[in-house]
């Protein structure tokens, strides 16, 4: 009977909004970094596509029409940055240089990791991108020969783990400036923790933002210069 309700790609669609929904109504219940909505989502969704053995082609059909609006929402990322227009002129350069040095740490790391665990060539450029926004990191992947579901699945871990821990992590370390805030948290988390880092306030939200487009052309340009290499 189930099985059959989910006959319709509206339904997957419908599936992974109540999914989303359901995450933010409990994320703002517990008022908890942990329970992120995406992450929330993440596992409601797959639990319903293991339990009535639901193929992952089939729930696309549907749920894979909410990639499309993945790149309207990163450019619509520009309105907060433009609001802060001022404070980026004031910030350029230390803003440019923490993308930077945020960009090789994410990739170094990677390579350098991948090569010690022994990871063949294709799965350590899948896991490359994992720092940068969905559309930039798949179409990195691909045009690598990586591995584009390895990649998207890293992406959002990547994300889910920067929105969760992140903040609190710079607060250990007493690090509490917005634009530092805002820059760690989008170069090293992309589009879901800036969503988090817009919660945090405007300022941390438009850095957050300004890192994402930064860090991703950064990183689009050293990993296709250094896949030769690898």
């Amino acid at each position: 009977m189930m099985r059959e309700a989910f006959s319709s790609p509206v339904a997957y669609l419908a599936l992974t909004l109540l999914a989303y929904a359901v995450g933010q109504w409990i994320n703002r219940k517990t008022g908890s970094p942990l329970a992120n909505p995406l992450l929330i989502g993440c596992i409601l969704v797959g639990t319903v596509l293991v339990v009535f053995d639901i193929p992952l082609d089939e729930y696309n059909q549907g749920g894979g029409f909410l990639s499309l609006c993945l790149t309207p929402a990163t450019i619509a990322l520009a309105v907060p940055i433009y609001r802060q227009l001022e404070t980026l002129k004031k910030n350029l350069l230390p803003i440019l240089a923490g993308a930077l040095v945020g960009s090789a740490v994410s990739v170094g790391s990677v390579y350098a990791l991948g090569h010690l665990f022994g990871l063949d060539r294709t799965l350590i450029l899948s896991l490359l991108p994992k720092s940068v926004t969905t559309p930039i990191g798949v179409s990195l992947s691909q045009s690598l020969g990586g591995l584009t579901a390895v990649t998207s699945l890293d992406i959002i871990f990547t994300g889910i783990v920067g929105a969760v821990f992140l903040p609190a992590a710079l607060r250990l370390f007493g690090i509490q400036h917005p634009v530092v805030t805002g820059l760690a948290i989008g170069t090293a988390s992309h589009a879901v923790g800036t969503s988090r880092a817009l919660e945090l306030g405007e300022t941390e939200g438009a850095m957050s933002g300004l890192a994402i487009g930064i860090a991703g052309l950064i990183t689009a340009v050293g990993i296709s210069l250094g896949a030769a290499f690898l």
